[in-house]
């Protein structure tokens, strides 16, 4: 269990590491960090990259957003497996609905604890 947590935290460390880079190096903002980070896990998905990570790191890959984009094409591979073309149009929104909806409840408490403001 030990070597598996240390590998998680390789992983995720890299990815994270990754994206501070992307951050301090690069002009681009960190929305669009993320949405490329989503990207990145759907093509690296598609291409067969992703899953051996996966398999090899667990948590550590699948937790981050890169995650997430995988867990989105994995859904749509099922969907449309099952389904045909209209698959690829709910098998993502199914594969990722618990963590859309943690989001967003999440989302919606934390702006009724805390008072929004401006940058100063």
């Amino acid at each position: 269990m030990f070597l598996e947590c240390i590998k998680a935290f390789a992983v995720g460390g890299a990815i994270c590491v990754i994206g501070q880079l992307l951050i301090d190096c690069t002009k681009l903002t960190p929305a669009r960090i993320l949405v490329s980070y989503v990207v990145a896990g759907v093509i690296l998905t598609a291409i067969g990259v992703y899953e051996p990570i996966v398999k090899f790191a667990g948590a550590g890959a699948t937790v981050p957003l890169t995650g997430f984009g995988y867990s989105l094409a994995k859904g749509v591979e099922k969907a449309v497996s099952q389904y045909g073309f209209l698959g690829a149009l709910s098998g993502g929104l199914t594969a990722t609905a618990a963590g859309i909806t943690t989001a967003i409840v999440m989302g919606l408490i934390m702006s009724l604890i805390f008072k929004s403001s401006d940058k100063k």
